[in-house]
């Protein structure tokens, strides 16, 4: 089977339009990659491995290059129990940019909600409900859409 990287570059490319529409900056595919980026660390950050390794399993190409970047599987994961500590997590994973993508609080909280929804496209309703039961209990509101697609 060949490898057709250009396919995965134009899915991708998709996604990111799609997600920058969806987070309400739509000329700006840069910003809504960071966010992605971002959120996706911090997520993979809550998750346990066997969870974290089932997501990715149902993540297309483009999307698990994102999310294994910079993992290290052995590094001790600190467990976040408030949203604060959540949003200052992605922001965190948005270095330098962060203050520049990330106006609030809210406005982190409101790019997890809308990332976890445009990635439901892929991931199955019973994978998204096992991370639900698998997050603490604040940071539940990140899948509290996720039957609508």
């Amino acid at each position: 089977m060949a490898l057709n990287f250009d396919k995965f570059a134009t899915k991708g490319n998709k996604f990111l339009k799609d997600l920058a529409k969806e987070l309400g900056h739509p000329k700006d595919k840069a910003k809504a990659g960071r966010k992605l980026r971002a959120v996706l660390h911090a997520i993979r950050d809550q998750l346990p491995m066997e969870e974290s390794l089932q997501l990715l399993a149902q993540l297309p190409m483009f999307l698990k290059a994102i999310y294994v970047e910079n993992w290290n599987i052995h590094k001790k994961k600190k467990k976040i129990k408030h949203i604060k500590a959540f949003t200052d997590l992605i922001k965190q994973y948005d270095f330098k940019t962060a203050d520049h993508d990330f106006i609030s609080d809210e406005e982190v909280e409101n790019a997890a909600v809308v990332i976890f929804l445009c990635l439901r496209k892929y991931i199955s309703l019973g994978e998204m409900e096992d991370i639900k039961a698998v997050l603490p209990k604040e940071l539940k509101f990140l899948t509290r859409n996720i039957t609508m697609i």
